[in-house]
């Protein structure tokens, strides 16, 4: 456990002190907007095409970890949507408020499970872990707009609209890039890769900053009790399935420890900005991500300890 502590400790402590940076108003709340733009569009892009690119991991070895993710997922979702009429009766809860309920639920956290795996497994387990982006990402986003569009009364997505999403999507851009790098057998070297690699050594320290600014403590203060169910089927019951699903695909060792973190992060706050811009409840978005943070600090060390005491 002390390793686990130990990994995710200076996790923590860059998320407070990017929250401390923002409220204490050293780093305005404005201008964290375009920092986060820099990490989500170049920094962690770059990140991911370095990694994959020089990586020595065998994508065909990985194939059981990209299905048992995949498998994760769906099940996570069809929990999650599963509780619509049912959050209705007991809680009275909008449409927009149930896609907020459905974002916070399934999404992931990429940053934080990148932070955490590279401080366990280094540059070798970031690699493995970008086959978990590929595995969840872009179900995750058809699934997401598709509940948006829907239940904010804008009608069945299109495909263009479904298209546009993942195309526009940088992260499964660095994943195509990378691996193709790898697959294509180019040296991963010279003035291109250096420039690369210098731009992903600011993405994981920054991200966690970001991170930490953008949480609400006052979203927070008048959440609402589906908030805390947010906490249990996204912190709780997703590394379960995850743990579950792993030895039923037999994914051991290192690979086993990566997909219980890559279940157990919080949700990812960017869906905040599709919450907002789709008609969906971005309040009730905010105040679940940021609860999800907090609560993290606590349940993230239990299922990864469990893991690698299963692994």
């Amino acid at each position: 456990m002390s390793a686990v502590i130990q990994a995710i400790l200076p996790v923590m402590l860059l998320i407070v002190l990017g929250f401390a940076l923002r409220k204490g108003g050293a780093v305005p709340a404005e201008h964290w907007r375009g920092v986060e733009q820099v990490l989500y569009w170049l920094l962690f892009p770059a990140l991911l095409i370095v990694t994959l690119a020089r990586s020595q991991v065998s994508f065909s070895a990985l194939s059981g970890f990209a299905f048992a993710l995949f498998a994760m997922v769906i099940i996570q979702t069809i929990i999650a949507y599963g509780l619509r009429k049912p959050l209705r009766r007991a809680f009275g809860m909008s449409d927009p408020t149930f896609t907020s309920f459905f974002q916070t639920s399934t999404r992931w956290h990429g940053f934080i499970a990148f932070a955490i795996v590279e401080r366990l497994f280094g540059l070798h387990g970031v690699a493995v872990l970008a086959i978990a982006f590929a595995a969840m990402i872009p179900w995750l986003n058809i699934v997401n707009v598709t509940v948006l569009a829907v239940h904010t009364g804008r009608g069945s997505p299109s495909i263009g609209m479904v298209l546009k999403q993942l195309l526009q999507n940088p992260f499964l851009w660095g994943i195509a890039i990378g691996v193709g790098w790898k697959l294509a057998g180019m040296p991963a070297e010279g003035v291109l890769f250096t420039t690369l690699e210098l731009l992903g050594r600011g993405a994981l320290g920054v991200s966690l900053l970001a991170l930490g600014a953008g949480l609400s403590w006052q979203a927070l203060k008048q959440a609402r009790r589906e908030v805390v169910l947010t906490i249990a089927l996204k912190l709780v019951i997703t590394p379960l399935l995850a743990l579950m699903l792993g030895a039923l695909f037999g994914i051991s060792g290192e690979a086993y420890v990566i997909m219980a973190i890559a279940a157990a992060v919080p949700t990812a706050v960017n869906g905040y900005v599709l919450a907002r811009r789709m008609g969906g409840d971005a309040e009730f978005y905010a105040a679940a991500a940021t609860a999800q943070v907090v609560a993290s600090f606590l349940t993230m060390p239990l299922f990864i300890w469990l893991a690698m005491q299963l692994a």
